[in-house]
């Protein structure tokens, strides 16, 4: 429809062409044919463009990006305050999430190890498994620069000098494409764990976060009904 200065309106040949057609029912699907009628028919107060596919998403599908959604906001928060917190309270939190990842055996135990004066680059060092059989060293950082390849061999040396064959670098920032190199590359065993990691593995193990709401997502027991 065209609406003329006259203020009258009269029919376009394409709506001619669409009465032509005689259409049984007029729903959306007819509607979005026509670009003008489908753009006037989905308003959109958001000014963001809809994601392709959206429609087409099943419930599972639009639970696990609702979940991926939350879980990427709760990591940035976490990562924030764990970046705000004093560098005791970051040693006890390595602690923390070393001993719900199964390692170092009790708390108690892994908290002499962590937390103490650095030796030679090392933090400190925690069991590997709850009977001690082998160690791991731990060096934790709190910053904010990205963590180089110099730093990482540091802890490489501080690791031979103890012996020692594995180490973790946890840091709260990043590792250089150097650093991760470096480290892939040595035959000592070493762990680099950025800021992004470290939040996602407190929301794995439960480090610092707490459950809101539990959802169940439930299926059809078709063995109930099966009449043996």
């Amino acid at each position: 429809m065209e609406a003329p200065q006259s203020g009258l309106f009269r029919i376009t040949d394409r709506g001619r062409q669409f009465l032509a057609e005689k259409p049984s029912a007029i729903d959306r699907e007819l509607l979005e044919r026509f670009e003008e009628l489908a753009t006037s028919t989905k308003p959109n107060t958001t000014g963001l463009k809809p994601s392709p596919g959206i429609e087409e998403a099943t419930p599972e599908e639009a639970l696990q990006e609702a979940y991926d959604t939350l879980r990427g906001a709760l990591a940035g928060d976490v990562l924030e305050a764990v970046k705000e917190a004093s560098p005791e309270f970051f040693e006890r939190l390595v602690v923390d999430l070393l001993v719900g990842m199964g390692y170092g055996g009790s708390r108690r135990e892994a908290g002499k190890a962590i937390g103490r004066s650095g030796d030679e680059g090392i933090d400190g060092t925690i069991k590997e498994d709850p009977l001690g059989l082998d160690v791991i060293c731990v060096q934790a950082k709190r910053w904010e620069a990205t963590v180089g390849r110099p730093q990482i061999q540091k802890f490489a040396g501080a690791l031979a000098g103890q012996k020692a064959r594995k180490g973790v670098f946890i840091t709260t920032s990043s590792f250089s494409r150097e650093a991760r190199q470096y480290a892939a590359a040595i035959v000592t065993k070493i762990i680099l764990i950025d800021g992004t990691q470290l939040a996602g593995l407190m929301i794995d193990h439960g480090v610092g976060v707490a459950i809101e709401e539990t959802f169940a997502l439930k299926r059809i027991d078709t063995d109930y009904f099966t009449d043996d």
